[in-house]
């Protein structure tokens, strides 16, 4: 793991210095996405105070990123099922034809 460096981001004009292992870039990234989040919520709520809007912020990522652990798991989910069907007819194939039974020693 590479060492901890500080990358500088800027967020509602405020510089952060923040201590990371991550890829600068991606930190940059991150950074501008919370700051175009932040800019939507104080155009919804243009009379909120800085914290209030990050607690708005905070609530919005969050909302995303539990429908996006929902999603995964609803697809991981059908995969499975799928996967499982698949093996059924895979094996139902497998086991009604005699030149395999035969073959296999049944």
């Amino acid at each position: 793991m590479s060492e901890p460096r500080v990358i500088t981001v800027e967020i509602a004009g405020q510089r952060y210095p923040i201590r990371s292992t991550l890829d600068a870039s991606y930190v940059t990234e991150l950074a501008a996405y919370v700051e175009r989040k932040l800019q939507l919520a104080s155009d919804a709520a243009p009379s909120s105070d800085i914290l209030g809007l990050a607690i708005l912020v905070a609530l919005n990522v969050s909302d995303e990123l539990f429908h996006a652990r929902q999603q995964q798991h609803t697809v991981g989910g059908m995969l499975t099922d799928r996967a499982l069907r698949l093996e059924r007819i895979v094996d139902e194939a497998l086991g009604d034809t005699p030149a395999l039974r035969t073959a296999v020693g049944s």
